[in-house]
C-alpha cells in the first residue's frame, strides 16, 4: 500500500492564526496518482474552530473552509 507524508499551511477561517499539520496519506486511492482530492478536519490549536482541508496528496491545498456538523434531522412528535 502507497504512503505519502504531506504538509500543509494555512490561516484558520475563524481567527486566521497560521496553522501547520503534518499528515500520512495511505490507501488504495494513491494508486490512482497524486491528484486526487481529500479532505480533513482539523481543529484550531488557538481558537479550537474546526477546517475541513481539501487538499491533493502531493501537497496542493485546494480550499480551506469551516467545519460544518452534520445536524439531526427532527422527528415528527408523536403527539
Amino acid at each position: 500500500m502507497m504512503e505519502v507524508k504531506v504538509s500543509l499551511d494555512f490561516a484558520c477561517c475563524a481567527c486566521q492564526y497560521p496553522v501547520t499539520v503534518t499528515l500520512k496519506c495511505e490507501g488504495k486511492g494513491l494508486a490512482a496518482g497524486l491528484r486526487k482530492v481529500a479532505a480533513v478536519n482539523i481543529a484550531c490549536p488557538t481558537c479550537g474552530s474546526v477546517n475541513r482541508l481539501y487538499f491533493e496528496p502531493s501537497g496542493r491545498l485546494h480550499a480551506v473552509k469551516p467545519y460544518a456538523a452534520p445536524r439531526a434531522v427532527p422527528e415528527p412528535s408523536v403527539n
